[in-house]
């Protein structure tokens, strides 16, 4: 392997990465606190998409000022968030909680179902293309291979969220709440921990980086019908090699896919889509609660 080839491997790879953590990173989070398995993230994903490159094409065409497409990523991902916490949360996970798991995810690949269509009814079936912001970064030259800079500032933000992240979890008050309800959820509402309200907003913040994942992605790629799907199967995929609720896990089982699934297309692309399941199914039969998964609390 020449010294080119390993470059293309590992910067495909840390960007793969870097998309799939953000998109994984939301649904560890709600099933670590929540314990709900939400077949929903992927339609987060494809509304972020759609809801980004709509505001990223009305922006421009308006005219406005250029850098302004970026703001329309994160105000598209943070008012899904908001708005999907509402209907599915509220309306309709609350009501589940206190049920049998295979039934929690039932209803929510239910509706997943119904938001695809949703998709459908609002931006019917043409492809959408936001391509803007991507064209504004340029491009960077490594080794005397180019790349655009937009999808190597995905890399960035994917270790900006792990940090968030890592730094609420460890040193905010939340953090602590949000520890406490998941290793005792009814100790927790009795030390007069509000529940409900924990998992409202940890719904949200979920909900926002999976539509964070589409918006950020959507000016590299046709958005179109059927997006929602893949996603969540990868991103299924790495938060089961990580570690279930597992944020390191999340960060981890990403690289893991990323590297393995760029590696298997440059060098072996037959096997590109046989690669990520074979790891996962390794993983599984070797550690089947994942490589980092969190520790659990034993009741007496």
């Amino acid at each position: 392997m020449d010294l080119q080839l390993l470059i293309v491997i590992i910067v495909d790879g840390l960007i793969y990465s870097s998309y799939l953590f953000m998109v994984a990173v939301g649904l560890t989070v709600i099933f670590g606190v929540q314990k709900v398995l939400n077949v929903t993230h992927g339609s987060f994903f494809a509304f972020g998409a759609y809801l980004a490159a709509t505001l990223i094409g009305v922006w421009y065409n308006a005219e406005l000022p250029a850098f302004g497409g970026f703001l329309m990523i994160f105000l598209a991902a943070a008012f899904l968030g908001v708005v999907f916490g509402l209907v599915i949360e509220r309306g309709l996970l609350r009501y589940l909680y206190h049920r049998d798991e295979h039934i929690v995810v039932l209803a929510t690949f239910a509706a997943f179902l119904a938001l695809e269509d949703v998709i459908i009814l609002i931006w019917a079936t043409d492809p959408y293309f936001a391509y803007q912001p991507m064209e504004l970064l340029g491009w960077t030259d490594i080794a005397g291979l180019t790349f655009d800079n937009y999808n190597l500032s995905m890399v960035g933000v994917s270790m900006t969220i792990a940090l968030i992240m890592w730094f609420t979890l460890t040193r905010t008050r939340f953090g602590k709440i949000l520890l406490a309800v998941i290793f005792d959820r009814e100790m927790s509402q009795s030390m007069g921990i509000n529940v409900n309200k924990v998992f409202l907003v940890t719904f949200m913040i979920g909900a926002f980086l999976g539509a964070l994942g589409g918006a950020y992605v959507a000016p590299t790629i046709s958005v179109q019908p059927g997006i929602g799907v893949e996603v969540v199967v990868l991103a299924f995929a790495v938060v089961v090699i990580g570690g279930m609720g597992s944020i390191p896990g999340a960060l981890i089982g990403a690289l893991v896919v990323g590297i393995s699934r760029a590696a298997s297309v440059h060098l072996l692309p037959e096997v590109e889509l046989f690669v990520i399941y074979a790891i996962m199914a390794v993983v599984l039969v070797l550690r089947p609660e994942g490589l980092f998964a969190p520790p659990q609390a034993r009741k007496i």
